[in-house]
């Protein structure tokens, strides 16, 4: 019975390490399996055509550029604030209004002022009247001195021939002298009526430069950019109200890298591209070159006068400029998408039977979206690129294309 039950377990346990090494030799045979597994996905993976964009070799112009960002800015601009201190009474004008040169823009409460020039008016009425008065007066004293001289004189004669005794000539140049200090008291109350009259009048011109302070113009034809304050607040002489800018010259007003200053000049033709629109190029112009560079940053202004405006703008948006320094029309070129860089340099695939074929290639003028090409690659050749950014191409990979 002993003897049965060990013959048992020994079979048993034969039969667990005849299972255990059946497992063992299966794990080693799946692991090749895997393997082969494995390569062929990658084979069929790589094996699969990658889809493609194409373009077409031609010739074209390539321009060479100099980029600059910077903000729409206007050449001429100026904030509306008052010379005097009131309150605002009117604000005639909105930001986004158009307004011509002498255009009424804000008003101030002018109560007190046309008072003042009301009073300054009624002095000038005043010491006008006193003038005329005194005037009159100096010509009656005029009068009296000439006749009082006219009989000393006589009595000058009298006296001699012995006609009129001495008292009675004393009394006529008594007379004489006294006529004559009566006009010259009348010519300085003349003189001092004369000077009252033309203070006044300056009282008056200036109450009135008072009053035509507080009526604020638009210096130019332009655009209100900004509203700053309402009707009824306080404002103080440099209180910004409004800012206008002329519409006349507008530009973008660059920052370029100092090392590109000796290739810039005025005139040189330039694209501008708002952020608002990336894709929409307009012409510009450089206008002038700044004079000054930054410290720190290395860069210097230059300004890039925008020949047309696009539909929305803003002063103050930004944009990025390009300067063109130089140009090749009529070369053959390669959107610079298209371009792959390998160890022997730069080249291009190229769509040969549905096929990509590394092409290298020689480059010349080096452009904002192409290249010049001047050896490798000839006209009618067809380009490629994956689609997908993500997906890479080798010489010889199948390609497929819509």
């Amino acid at each position: 019975m002993v003897f049965e039950q060990v013959l048992n377990l020994t079979h048993d346990y034969g039969r667990m390490n005849y299972i255990a090494s059946l497992s063992k030799a299966g794990r080693w045979l799946k692991l090749p399996l895997l393997l082969v597994i494995v390569a062929g996905v990658v084979w069929y993976v790589r094996s699969q055509p990658v889809a493609v964009e194409s373009q077409v070799i031609a010739s074209g112009t390539v321009v060479r550029s100099v980029m600059g960002t910077g903000t729409l800015e206007a050449r001429i601009r100026t904030t509306i604030s008052p010379k005097i201190s009131g309150r605002i009474a009117e604000v005639l004008a909105d930001q986004g209004t158009f307004v011509n040169a002498g255009q009424l823009l804000v008003r101030l409460d002018d109560e007190d002022l046309l008072q003042q020039v009301r009073i300054a008016s009624a002095g000038i009425s005043s010491s006008e009247a006193t003038l005329g008065r005194y005037r009159a007066e100096v010509a009656q004293a005029k009068t009296t001195m000439v006749k009082n001289e006219a009989e000393m004189t006589r009595y000058r004669q009298l006296i001699q021939d012995k006609s009129v005794s001495q008292s009675e000539y004393d009394q006529a140049q008594e007379a004489f002298e006294l006529a004559q200090s009566g006009l010259l008291k009348a010519e300085a109350n003349l003189l001092e009526a004369e000077e009252k009259v033309a203070l006044n009048r300056e009282t008056l011109k200036y109450q009135e430069a008072r009053l035509a302070d507080s009526r604020l113009l638009a210096p130019f034809d332009g655009l209100v950019i900004e509203r700053e304050r309402d009707p009824g607040a306080i404002v103080v002489p440099g209180s910004p109200i409004l800012h206008v800018i002329s519409l006349e010259e507008l530009w973008i007003s660059a920052w370029v890298d100092e090392t590109e200053m000796d290739q810039l000049e005025e005139a040189q033709p330039a694209s501008i591209v708002f952020r608002s629109q990336p894709n929409v190029m307009l012409e510009g112009r450089v206008a002038r070159l700044g004079k000054q560079a930054d410290r720190e940053t290395r860069e210097f202004i230059v300004d890039v006068r925008i020949l047309r405006l696009p539909e929305k703008w803003a002063i103050g948006q930004r944009a990025e400029v390009y300067i063109e320094i130089d140009r090749r029309d009529h070369c053959l070129n390669v959107p610079k998408a298209y371009l792959t860089k390998h160890q022997e340099g730069w080249g291009v695939y190229t769509k040969e039977d549905n096929v990509a074929r590394w092409r290298s290639i020689e480059t010349g003028l080096d452009g904002r979206e192409s290249i010049e090409v001047l050896g490798g690659l000839e006209a009618g050749a067809v380009v490629v690129k994956p689609r997908d950014a993500n997906k890479k191409l080798t010489d010889g990979t199948r390609i497929t294309s819509p």
